[in-house]
């Protein structure tokens, strides 16, 4: 037991529920949760804290506690396009709607509104870190700070004009300026680089990108093996898979962070654990674009770190990690016809602390801890379909955004009881649908 010692606190969460450990009580009940700047500094039963004060308190009756979720891949800008091109081939999809909607619409205005309405999503279904690639990603940064909101922003990298860098010469300078300008923002939203995938990179723009993110000390992220087509459309094709095109590259290391991953043997899973770089599992954009279910429970037998990410807005038309945790669950007992293949709690983790540790930061986020980042969620469980609670199974199979009532991310509050703090999001809307105007005009400008 904690010593009850006098302090004074600048939040002070009582009378709130917290996870009880697998297979003990489901729920632990009337407990507190301290928390100054930054960080967690006492979390347990309420009887150790009747010496502890808050200059503000959260009353968290009928609520419980659980570390933000962690959105390891998602295009926040893509909510422009959310619904723009439904039902289509991966390939399709990108080169005859995607990629021209790209260079005719993402610019910095559109970045930063888009950015914010993804950001907003995120937060009211619980998510406080999200890894994020994509163009003029300046933008993309400042709207996660404008919103609270934790974020890795990628510096989007690709082999030919791109948003913000119409000569593609000019990508990896243009990734190092952005990084540079990042660091020195501030905390919140820390930079990478997104190289997009190796059949829109050729050999030497990969490797200048990771010699780039090694130079700066940051993550890359790179698209791979998503489709069954891939290996036929790399460029310059250095290995027999997308896994080992890239590990012939040097591209693999603690500090690459693979997405998707769907295609891939035996002998790629060996790679990917050995080189102990990171794995991204993205089911609903899969599922939607009929690109395949990724293999996770072999991933996850050979120690391979994996994050769960919801894609962008196109290509699954929600950003809702609940939703996520629902159906990864279930596509992975269908893929391996076994029920038990990845238990819920395993994937619940892939959400929280094993997202931390795919981004490299297991140290302060993913937990409810003493000394941690004070990422939290609360969340209604006095609602019919979460009643009774026999354990934290009924989190990925039977909560939603909804329950979602407040969250705070390195210990501010920017959403309490459904209501974001941090900005209108009224404004955001309206200034996307006016976006989204521009676009339905220049798509049936030729109708009849």
């Amino acid at each position: 037991m904690i010593p009850d010692q006098a302090m004074e606190t600048d939040i002070l969460i009582t009378n709130i529920q917290l996870p009880g450990r697998l297979g003990e009580t489901p729920l632990v009940k009337d407990c507190s949760i301290a928390i100054k700047g930054e960080q967690i500094v006492r979390i347990g039963p309420a009887d150790e804290f009747s010496s502890v004060s808050g200059k503000k308190i959260i009353n968290g009756q009928n609520r419980l506690a659980m570390p933000g979720l962690i959105n390891c891949h998602c295009h926040g800008a893509m909510t422009l396009f959310r619904g723009l091109a439904d039902d289509l081939q991966l390939g399709d999809w990108l080169n005859d709607h995607i990629f021209p909607a790209e260079a005719a619409h993402a610019t910095p205005e559109m970045v930063y509104w888009c950015t914010k309405l993804a950001a907003a999503e995120m937060i009211l279904s619980g998510t406080t870190t999200v890894a994020d690639g994509y163009f003029h990603e300046q933008e993309a940064a400042r709207a996660f700070s404008d919103a609270g909101m934790r974020a890795v922003a990628a510096q989007g990298v690709i082999g030919f004009p791109a948003p913000g860098v119409v000569d593609p010469a000019d990508n990896i300078s243009a990734a190092g300026a952005f990084i540079d300008q990042q660091q020195a923002d501030g905390p919140l939203v820390e930079p990478a680089v997104f190289a997009h995938s190796p059949y829109t990179c050729d050999p030497e723009t990969l490797q200048a990108a990771k010699a780039l993110a090694r130079e700066k000390g940051v993550s890359l992220f790179i698209h791979l093996a998503e489709s069954r087509s891939e290996p036929e459309m790399i460029i310059g094709m250095q290995g027999e898979s997308p896994v080992r095109h890239l590990d012939a590259l040097g591209i693999l290391d603690p500090d690459t962070v693979c997405i998707h991953c769907v295609w891939v043997d035996d002998a790629d899973l060996d790679i990917l654990a050995a080189s102990g770089a990171g794995v991204v599992v993205c089911p609903q954009s899969n599922l939607k674009l009929a690109s395949g279910i990724a293999p996770l429970a072999d991933m996850l037998a050979r120690g391979i770190s994996v994050g769960l990410g919801t894609d962008g807005a196109a290509s699954n038309n929600s950003l809702d990690m609940f939703r996520e945790m629902d159906l990864c669950a279930k596509v992975q007992k269908c893929r391996n016809l076994d029920p038990v293949a990845v238990p819920a709690s395993r994937i619940l983790e892939m959400a929280t602390s094993g997202g931390a540790a795919v981004l490299g930061r297991e140290a302060d986020l993913g937990s409810l801890e003493p000394g941690k980042k004070a990422d939290i969620i609360l969340i209604d469980v006095d609602v019919p379909h979460l009643q009774p609670m026999h354990g934290v199974d009924l989190l990925v199979y039977g909560a939603g955004k909804a329950e979602v009532r407040t969250v705070l991310i390195n210990g501010q509050l920017v959403m309490e009881e459904r209501k974001l703090l941090r900005f209108d999001l009224a404004e955001t809307m309206q200034r996307v649908r006016a976006l989204a105007e521009v676009v339905y005009r220049s798509n049936h400008s030729g109708a009849s």
